[in-house]
């Protein structure tokens, strides 16, 4: 899974990376300790008003259906199990045209032995990487239509099966899509379905083994000191 990551990116250098055409109010500032629940910047397409238009937005980083009467869940949404999300019924109406792209330097996984966990900090050689994602807008139904707060944009990682080296630290890792599957991926013109959720699996497999990975210490309040490696435990 991923709980926790990192994106040091502005906003300007998103919009280059991704081919940005409009840029939403309240992006958050750069953190090197991301956490559910709070805003994070998603790329998504929108072609309600016309042609279709990559955006750059702020999101709560747990997504919440639209059919939702509460903004927060019983249940955790920061990740969707590719294998199942085509027939989850907090995640389905999202998968169809609601696909998002979501910036990251890397994230954090802990490795588990007994009681002990260890952090790693997982990221890629150079650059920053783009998980696959879900938005739903989720609409606050105690404030007024004319109210600007009353729509809230959510959204969730995919995960799928770690693979190679990863495997030793967690079982599950974020589905990271390469730059030639981002079009593909976000087209809200495509119907999603667990066909396309499979081609974007398969797309992120040959980027794992670039992966890079070091433990870190136990994370702190914020800030760039946080992936910097420490010697390595025993157990890896």
């Amino acid at each position: 899974m991923c709980g926790r990551f990192v994106i040091s990116d502005t906003a300007p250098d998103l919009v280059e990376l991704f081919d940005v055409d409009t840029v939403g109010e309240g992006l958050p500032e750069p953190s090197w300790n991301v956490r559910p629940t709070e805003q994070i910047p998603v790329v998504i397409e929108s072609n309600k008003e016309g042609p279709v238009v990559r955006r750059l937005e702020s999101a709560r980083w747990s997504l919440v259906p639209s059919f939702s009467k509460e903004l927060k869940l019983k249940y955790p949404t920061f990740n969707a199990r590719s294998e199942g999300v085509a027939t989850s019924s907090a995640f389905r109406a999202s998968l169809q045209g609601k696909r998002a792209l979501i910036p990251a330097d890397g994230y954090y996984e802990w490795h588990t032995v007994g009681k002990r966990k260890t952090p790693y900090f997982i990221h890629a050689e150079e650059g920053p990487i783009a998980f696959a994602g879900l938005y739903s807008w989720w609409r606050d139904r105690s404030k007024a239509d004319d109210d600007p707060d009353r729509w809230v944009l959510t959204a969730t990682i995919m995960t799928a099966d770690a693979t190679g080296g990863l495997a030793d630290i967690h079982d599950r890792i974020p589905v990271m899509l390469p730059p030639e599957f981002w079009s593909t991926w976000l087209d809200p013109e495509t119907k999603g379905d667990q066909s396309l959720v499979d081609q974007a699996v398969a797309a992120s497999r040959p980027m794992v083994p670039e992966l890079r990975f070091h433990e870190v210490a136990p994370l702190g309040d914020n800030g760039p000191e946080l992936i910097v490696p420490v010697e390595p435990s025993e157990e890896l």
